[in-house]
């Protein structure tokens, strides 16, 4: 088992499907860090993932380019992120309800939508995805899409906007005192919308990496709980985009190597076992972390304009 396992961390394979792996993981971490940064939970980003997904690949389906698709799910994202935010900011209702009935809706919607819209196929049509970078030299990311190098530039990108920019400080103020960030001239429910909207559409992108780059269809439950993982991985990351990166990494290493166990046949031991092993592994990791993790003090805290 030991050399199994050695074998498998010297193969360039294995570091090229942790990084697939990681890509949704990546792109729907900062989504939720963005929203969670401002003070709101969005519990919605499973549906928002799902919707994504189908949006982006019906867009690329019907005859648009691939970077269309994902600016379709970009859009979708951000409109469904603009439901939650109008409940959950000016109307101040449960950040919880609204983003587990986002999740419900949006999910149920595009289900139905895909059965309206092809509804006597057996099997998923297909697309042309993204093609891979041979051009890069680095071997590892040379196998990888566009959406990927995407995804780890949005890491830097996002670190800079909330650390270095006005915009940034802005998010963290209504984060952290929204009652404070307002007796400074900011304006708490537009800076929280605009959070919303714009982790949203990371959400979307997520998803559509699946059906735009990691296959070529889509097909019922693909997300398949990737979006509850970005929520606990906010938490190990403590609401840094750079330890989000490093926890996505984290849970598809355990992933991949889970996959890779299992095709290695290890005898007497259930491939639940294997299953089991990401999710496991990355509890454990969350437990040792999330004790020290510093929360934004505002977080799930509603927010109305002169309540003390």
């Amino acid at each position: 088992m030991a050399g199994d396992i050695l074998a498998m961390l010297v193969n360039a394979d294995f570091w090229v499907a942790v990084l697939r792996i990681a890509t949704p993981l990546i792109l729907g971490t900062l989504g939720v860090l963005l929203c969670e940064r401002a003070g709101v939970l969005n519990l919605g980003i499973e549906g928002v993932m799902v919707a994504g997904a189908l949006t982006g690949w019906l867009t690329v389906y019907l005859g648009a380019s691939l970077w269309t698709g994902v600016l379709a799910a970009a859009a979708t994202g951000a409109a469904i992120g603009l439901l939650h935010a109008v409940l959950t900011v000016p109307l101040a209702l449960s950040q919880h309800v609204s983003g587990l009935a986002i999740t419900l809706f949006a999910t149920s919607v595009s289900y139905y939508a895909y059965r309206v819209s092809f509804p006597a196929v057996s099997t998923p049509p297909t697309i042309e995805p993204f093609a891979e970078m041979a051009w890069l030299p680095i071997p590892v990311l040379a196998k990888q899409t566009p959406m990927t190098l995407a995804a780890l530039l949005a890491v830097p990108a996002i670190a800079w906007v909330l650390y270095r920019t006005p915009v940034g400080l802005a998010v963290r103020a209504v984060g952290e005192n929204p009652a404070a960030a307002e007796g400074q001239g900011l304006n708490v429910i537009a800076i929280r919308t605009g959070a919303i909207v714009a982790g949203s559409a990371l959400m979307g992108v997520a998803g559509a990496f699946l059906t735009l780059s990691a296959f070529n269809a889509f097909f019922f439950n693909m997300v398949n709980g990737r979006g509850w993982i970005c929520v606990a991985l906010v938490v190990f990351a403590s609401w840094r985009p750079g330890k989000a990166l490093a926890g996505a990494l984290l849970f598809a290493f355990f992933d991949a190597m889970q996959l890779r166990l299992q095709q290695g046949g290890g005898e007497g031991v259930p491939y639940q076992v294997y299953l089991m092993l990401p999710y496991a592994l990355s509890i454990l990791a969350l437990v040792l972390v999330a004790r020290r993790a510093a929360y934004p003090q505002a977080l799930m805290k509603r927010y109305v304009r002169g309540e003390r």
